[in-house]
């Protein structure tokens, strides 16, 4: 963000903003080719690849995906910041692969499946500054050129960088001088409510940028954990790619066939290119299928990320256009693992499909209100409809994609209210005018912070909270959402009430003790397991983990993939979970004849969780679905017979503490 203006002293506002777009189209480009790679590997030894091979590719995946999620959060981080600067995000960018001059000539970007190569490339673009790291093969940039101009310039124009991690200081260097023309609140004069935050995803880039300060710790945080840190931090992206390399260079060493991806197309296009230079054209009808609805659902996914920034905070078109987005990435992922197993047709016989990630013309945000709503309900029903038609095929990952389409189709039509107007662009002017009480005191123990109110003392265990929103939603002056500092205010509703907003909690984040001789919590009527669509097992009852008193409500982990086990983190989210909520009622399952009683849990190491006591398993809908007094339940994520074990936390090498 260097001043091209005649007085060669700040930068103007017009290219602050133009670098934040590429900033923007930088992290939505790396997110894509860290996928595509991620994609184009095996999952199975029926694949061509020994039991030992499969286990190693599995954690490659697992890592590759949750750094194209850090990816997204890092994109997330720069469209707040462009919001904060008063712009809308850039969320299009240009097709693959790039022509030369869209980024400097040492970022080279293009789709390519996993091999060395590639995997040498990801090392490349992540590495430290300093770093002597070549890159990979092949991935050459086309010819050497330095972009920018030497004169002052009015006009906005691409920075010239080494390494990604320089653009973002330079980036930062100029929003302190933005901020020194223009004051704090003149540089920042974007309206926060159209920000993303936590209260609406859960991904560390969704913090709200109200300042310069909380700016510049944005793009720190992007350098640290990515691309161009000043050091090798640990468990930044250019570690966990070279652990990979050196994991994948030792079994190369013992068995110098292994495979471990299918030959998935570099840069994959779907009609023939005027510039057939490296790029492949699909011709396979199935593969052709297969991308195109890929493309449409990620083309989809993207007018709903402009619309989620367009709707200002708290309407409910922001977080229902921002989950469908999000879902739509659960239909994409089978279909992109499908395309890789395609063939790309007679041209390319060497080689295999693979999804192309086509963006849209124009990206730009639909005008809020019915005529946008009404738009997103069509396109989910097209998309819907063509997922059941290519579900004939009995493809198990076109079945699967076909029902994450029929269910967000579902979602589309039943929360985009056409006859609900327009929201408002403005804050919500409460958020100005309502004086915000004296701060009670509050304390923090092991992870649980503890307000004293007059009538009980709240606590909130962080580490436990799902992000259900019943809080925030239901007792909004209670738990104060997107605050800095203190945000429980336990007085500031009537008591009852707020107790039973601590009822509604799901994950037992939020407990309280009575101070006024009233009974505490106790233990529900029924014991209850809930299914939670594509999410954790919902318990109520008089609940004992591990031999341990868990209080009365907890969510715990069916998905695999917490960081916080037994317990969910919301991980579900980030790795495209599919699980159904509403498994098939068993019929055979007899009444209980005690319903309550206490419910012992216990984490089997590397398996399932073993329940004991009287339990009703239930629905997402509360539907009964089973109704036992001694179960083992799936926390792997893999087995076919949900939510009860089938072994294949052995076959998939889950790996769990126990009780």
């Amino acid at each position: 963000m260097v001043s091209n203006s005649p007085t060669h002293t700040i930068p103007t506002r017009e290219q602050a903003l133009h670098a934040l777009y590429e900033a923007a189209e930088l992290e939505h480009c790396l997110m894509c080719t860290y996928l595509y790679a991620a994609f184009s590997l095996k999952s199975a030894v029926e694949e061509g690849v020994t039991a030992e091979q499969l286990d190693a590719i599995k954690r490659w995946k697992h890592s590759i995906l949750q750094v194209a999620i850090e990816e997204m959060g890092h994109l997330m981080s720069v469209w707040n910041i462009t919001v904060a600067l008063g712009g809308a995000p850039r969320v299009g960018r240009s097709n693959f692969p790039l022509d030369p001059g869209y980024l400097p000539a040492g970022v080279v970007v293009k789709l390519a499946p996993f091999n060395m190569a590639t995997l040498q490339h990801f090392i490349y673009l992540e590495r430290p500054a300093g770093s002597a790291e070549p890159d990979g093969a092949g991935f050459e940039p086309e010819r050497q050129f330095i972009r920018g101009a030497s004169g002052p310039r009015l006009t906005p124009m691409g920075l010239n960088y080494d390494t990604v991690g320089e653009f973002y200081q330079t980036l930062g260097n100029g929003l302190r001088r933005l901020v020194e023309a223009h004051g704090e609140s003149g540089a920042m004069c974007g309206n926060p409510a159209l920000q993303l935050t936590s209260a609406e995803v859960s991904l560390p880039g969704a913090k709200k940028v109200i300042c310069l300060k909380t700016a510049l710790a944005a793009f720190d945080s992007i350098i640290t954990q990515g691309e161009g840190a000043l050091e090798n931090t640990e468990n930044s992206h250019y570690q966990r790619f070279a652990a990979i390399r050196a994991e994948y260079q030792a079994l190369l060493a013992a068995d110098p066939s292994f495979r471990p991806a299918f030959p998935a197309a570099t840069n994959p296009v779907l009609r023939r290119p005027p510039r057939p230079e490296g790029r492949v054209w699909l011709e396979d009808p199935d593969a052709i299928a297969t991308v195109d609805l890929a493309n449409a659902a990620y083309g989809l996914m993207q007018r709903l990320l402009a619309y989620t920034y367009a709707v200002p905070s708290p309407d409910p078109d922001k977080c229902l256009s921002l989950d469908l987005g999000i879902g739509l990435m659960r239909a994409l992922a089978p279909l992109a693992e499908r395309a890789a197993r395609l063939p790309a047709g007679p041209s390319n016989p060497e080689c295999h499909a693979g999804v192309s990630f086509i963006t849209l013309r124009d990206a730009s945000a639909l005008p809020p209100g019915p005529s946008a709503r009404r738009f997103f309900r069509e396109r989910f029903q097209q998309l819907a409809e063509a997922a059941q038609r290519m579900a004939a095929s009995g493809d198990p990952r076109t079945v699967a994609a076909a029902s994450v389409f029929a269910h967000l189709s579902q979602q589309a039509e039943q929360g985009f209210d056409l006859d609900r107007p327009a929201p408002s662009a403005a804050a919500p002017a409460s958020a100005a005018t309502t004086p915000v009480p004296a701060a009670p005191t509050s304390t923090v123990q092991d992870g649980i912070e503890q307000v004293e109110g007059e009538k009980l003392s709240l606590m909130f265990e962080a580490k436990r909270c799902i992000h259900a929103r019943f809080c925030v939603t239901g007792a909004p002056k209670v738990f104060l959402a997107n605050v800095q500092g203190a945000w429980l205010y336990p007085d500031a509703m009537d008591v009852e009430r707020l107790v039973d907003i601590a009822h509604a909690c799901p994950s037992g984040a939020i407990q309280y003790k009575r101070r006024d001789g009233r009974p505490d919590e106790t233990a529900p009527p029924v014991n209850l397991a809930a299914t939670r669509e594509a999410g954790p097992y919902a318990f109520r009852g008089d609940l004992r983990l591990s031999g341990k008193q868990a209080g009365f409500r907890a969510t715990l982990c069916r998905c695999g993939a917490s960081k916080n086990k037994p317990f969910c983190d919301g991980s579900h989210h980030d790795i495209g979970f599919a699980a159904s909520g509403e498994p098939a009622t068993d019929t055979s399952a007899a009444a209980l004849d005690v319903r309550d009683g206490p419910l012992q849990i216990d984490p089997q190491m590397n398996g399932p969780l073993r329940v004991r006591g009287n339990l009703e398993i239930v629905s997402g809908t509360g539907r009964m679905v089973s109704r036992v007094t001694s179960a083992y339940l799936c926390r792997c994520g893999h087995s076919q017979n949900k939510p009860f074990c089938d072994g294949s936390h052995a076959k998939v090498g889950f790996i769990a503490d126990g009780a």
